[in-house]
């Protein structure tokens, strides 16, 4: 029994990179944009992680006059200004962030399906 104890508590824990990212030194700045399901065929993209010092009225209306889709910017207590767009605009808003010079590339997650 004893062994069995030991080899519990050297064993390999498969979480331990993402809690060392997680940790607030050295964590890089993600811009996340992510796709929700609404009902059926309907979708909503958000769009979390901008700096602060970008005018987000200004960046959904560009991005809602881009790609032609309906958007709002929501404030959440936990996340901060989110925004979301009508439709599936992962790849497009991710082009469109990289090409205003918004976000490089390396610092841009995305998420869904």
């Amino acid at each position: 029994m004893s062994e069995f104890d030991t080899n519990i508590s050297s064993a390999f824990d498969p979480f331990a990179e993402a809690n060392a990212e997680d940790s607030g030194a050295g964590a890089k700045d993600y811009v996340h944009i992510r796709v929700q399901q609404r009902n059926g065929r309907k979708s909503l993209t958000t769009v979390q992680g901008l700096k602060k010092e970008f005018s987000y009225s200004k960046i959904l209306k560009d991005l809602k006059k881009e790609f032609c889709c309906n958007g709002t910017v929501v404030q959440d207590p936990e996340l901060g200004q989110v925004i979301q767009l009508q439709g599936d605009q992962r790849k497009n808003v991710s082009t469109f962030l990289v090409q205003a010079g918004i976000v490089k590339k390396d610092n841009i997650k995305i998420h869904g399906f």
